[in-house]
């Protein structure tokens, strides 16, 4: 029998001490790792640490859903920043979520439509069979069609302030940012979770992005019906298929592999160079495959339009010759707001290298006509050179408060995107193909 939750903690008193308790809980883990160390090797008591504070922390996300279960899905993303503990357990928000209990699912239904789901569709399955960080999906009926019903949890939409207010000291000490302006870093994903609860906004999203990419191969979208729609409830078709996580852990056919690495890349290259406009969530979860290996797209909540006095500096980067163009590449990281003009010296030296090596590295598959995907040496560049800047001293005393709030969400995408493409193992991938269609 599948534990359902009855109630959400939505005040912020009731918010904050759900995540004292947690930290209450890793102080716990972090006196237990000073006993080990003692006992056992610096490595396994380091493992057990990371393990328990995974744990911990991911238990009490989950309890809070909302953005700060949204946070711990950005952050599994970051697989080359972050122990291998926290990734496999901040993974898992994507898909093992408690859900609601039915007389919940009723009252939200009572609430936006003044009727029952019995009343509105001609069957509806009052336990969801997916939960996820801000909403979970139901199984519906109505003249014959398959629907799935997105519901938002209750007082997310309300939360969001509050829980960034929350999670914002420990992002400024993570990420060593300093100076008055780094408010509009977090005004950035609070503006975008805001967006993420509006569900008038999302299917107005994705019904545009249906429309405009319609045309790429092998990509399908279900079509979303607005009469049995509001603000906090989604209704689209079903759509059969396998998560992406679960089918790579089984597939071995890399013609599959190819088609749908292609589907996958030109979906994105297309948005970002056409539409200047993205599908800024690109995790295993919204991704299904169909029957036929074709790529299914399922969740447009958060879209990042990208502005061209951003676009257009950044994929200047993108260009192995102005990487090299020492005074072109300057300039370039001023534009990008990376190199600020009160860097001392020392700071526009070390973060010009820096960003040198990252985005020589970064930018390799657009150096390319093609490109291997499942090649792991790529990966493994990519995560040598996160753990080395991670324990860089250096680093560490110096202003983190820097790069456009552009960057937040476009790196999340491109950051998404080349682990679902590694994940895939896609080869020989055609990477301006999006021209073409």
């Amino acid at each position: 029998m599948i534990k359902t939750i009855d109630s959400i903690p939505v005040s912020k008193i009731q918010r904050a001490s759900k995540l004292m308790q947690t930290g209450a809980k890793v102080g716990v883990n972090y006196l237990k790792y000073y006993g080990d160390k003692l006992v056992n090797t610096e490595l396994e008591a380091k493992d057990r640490l990371n393990k328990n504070n995974a744990e911990d922390i991911y238990d009490g996300l989950k309890k809070l859903k909302g953005s700060a279960l949204k946070v711990a899905q950005m952050l599994s993303m970051e697989k080359s920043i972050l122990p291998q503990a926290y990734v496999e357990k901040f993974s898992l928000s994507q898909f093992s979520v408690p859900p609601l209990s039915a007389p919940l699912v009723m009252k939200t239904f009572k609430k936006y439509f003044g009727k029952s789901p019995s009343e509105l569709f001609d069957t509806f399955n009052a336990r969801s069979v997916n939960a996820a960080s801000i909403g979970q999906v139901h199984k519906a009926t109505k003249n014959g069609k398959n629907l799935a019903v997105k519901i938002q949890y209750p007082g997310i939409a309300n939360s969001i302030s509050s829980d960034l207010a929350l999670v914002k000291p420990i992002a400024i000490s993570m990420f060593n940012i300093k100076g008055k302006d780094s408010d509009k870093y977090f005004k950035e994903v609070e503006d975008k979770l805001i967006e993420e609860t509006n569900y008038i906004l999302e299917i107005k999203q994705s019904k545009e992005i249906v429309k405009a990419c319609a045309h790429i191969p092998n990509l399908k979208f279900p079509s979303y019906y607005e009469d049995l729609s509001s603000e906090r409830i989604i209704t689209m078709d079903w759509m059969h298929g396998e998560h992406l996580s679960e089918f790579t852990a089984h597939n071995s056919n890399q013609e599959k592999s190819n088609k749908l690495g292609q589907a996958l890349w030109d979906f994105y290259m297309y948005q970002i160079h056409i539409l200047k406009k993205v599908h800024a969530d690109p995790h295993p979860g919204n991704f299904l495959i169909s029957e036929n290996s074709e790529l299914i797209a399922i969740d447009f909540g958060c879209m990042k339009t990208i502005p061209n006095e951003f676009y257009i500096p950044y994929f200047e980067l993108a260009k192995q010759e102005n990487i090299n163009n020492v005074q072109l590449f300057k300039k370039t990281l001023f534009e990008l707001e990376i190199l600020r003009t009160d860097d001392s010296d020392e700071e526009l030296t070390f973060f010009t290298a820096m960003f040198h090596d990252m985005l020589s590295l970064f930018t390799q598959p657009f150096h390319e006509e093609t490109f291997d995907f499942s090649n792991p040496d790529f990966f493994k560049q990519i995560a040598e050179l996160g753990e080395r800047y991670s324990k860089s001293s250096e680093l560490k005393n110096m202003n983190g408060n820097r790069g456009s709030k552009h960057f937040i969400y476009i790196n999340r995408t491109f950051f998404g995107l080349y682990n679902l493409m590694f994940d895939l193992k896609s080869k020989d991938i055609k990477i301006n193909n999006f021209k073409s269609l």
